[in-house]
């Protein structure tokens, strides 16, 4: 059973429409993360979700229930971190668990959930109007798993925190994961998004661009990158030959290594695999090579024109 079946889902606000035909499935325990510029739709997908907007067509299935008909049940299995939640700073964090505990009917105990995200008893116990942005979203995502949930939804969760603390997050989602939890991952962050989810889904103007793994995304755009060959000769008309192929700009022989050995350093925009091709079709051979990478950043910027 997938964990969210979303088909040809669209919602118009008046003359606005935020999501145009969308469709989406994410797989049961799987990380997924669901990427897009500022007005791109995220917001609107979520909230349909949760069944806080409904959509103005299409199906919309959570854990195998109707996101509209059983909202009710499907928010009982739900987790949910939502994108500019503050704590109150009044209350402890003890007290913000027992609200949620109360609010989902469960018999969870308070400290254990403290433990589970790394907070103290003492902490715990301590007003949150004293608490960093960490130890706050920290609390936020304990509430979040009250009830044991079978998924989380998490809405830009490592926004405001720094370098260690958003570290700290992935940490828990992956334990979260680990323990076969499906985790639905907005953000706008591309580093915390690349480094923690096994599947991406790009969205812009409502619309699903790109959905793959990260590794599937960097291989599915077209990015400039530099290839460093080792090769046992080179010569001139074998440079001739990677000149020729579609992509490639500067070509250089780099060094010539004692025994006759060589480096090629080639750039290119198109497919790898022709510039390794283009030397063995001259009867060189290819002993070694590296190549810069594509990051997610760049696959988010072929997808979404450049916006963030």
């Amino acid at each position: 059973m997938s964990a969210i079946t979303v088909e040809t889902l669209t919602k118009e606000f008046g003359d606005v429409r935020a999501l145009d035909s969308l469709s989406l499935t994410v797989e049961d325990g799987e990380i997924f993360g669901f990427l897009g510029p500022n007005g791109a739709g995220k917001s609107t997908m979520i909230n349909i979700l949760l069944d806080f907007v409904r959509p103005t067509a299409g199906e919309v299935t959570v854990l195998g229930m109707d996101a509209q008909e059983e909202s009710k049940a499907i928010r009982q299995r739900l987790g949910v971190l939502p994108e500019g939640f503050t704590t109150y700073d009044r209350l402890t964090g003890v007290q913000h668990l027992e609200f949620a505990i109360e609010s989902k009917d469960t018999d969870a105990d308070p400290l254990a959930l403290l433990d589970r995200v790394g907070l103290t008893a003492e902490e715990g116990n301590r007003k949150t109007g004293g608490y960093s942005k960490g130890m706050a979203q920290r609390l936020l995502f304990a509430m979040a798993l009250v009830g044991d949930p079978d998924m989380l939804i998490l809405d830009e969760p490592s926004t405001g925190l720094d370098p260690n603390g958003a570290r700290e997050m992935r940490e828990l989602i992956r334990e979260e994961n680990a323990r076969g939890t499906t985790v639905f991952f907005s953000s706008h962050i591309l580093e915390q998004v690349e480094a923690v989810c096994d599947r991406v889904g790009i969205i812009r103007q409502g619309e699903m661009v790109a959905v793959d793994s990260v590794s599937g995304l960097r291989d599915s755009v077209s990015t400039s990158g530099r290839l460093e060959i080792q090769v046992d000769y080179v010569t001139d008309d074998a440079l001739d030959a990677l000149r020729a192929v579609d992509g490639v700009g500067t070509v250089e022989a780099l060094e010539t290594v004692d025994g006759g050995g060589a480096t090629v350093s080639v750039e290119t925009e198109g497919s790898k695999t022709a510039v390794l091709s283009a030397l063995e079709n001259e009867g060189i051979t290819v002993e070694d090579f590296t190549t810069a990478e594509a990051s997610l950043e760049d696959v988010f910027a072929e997808y979404t024109g450049g916006s963030r």
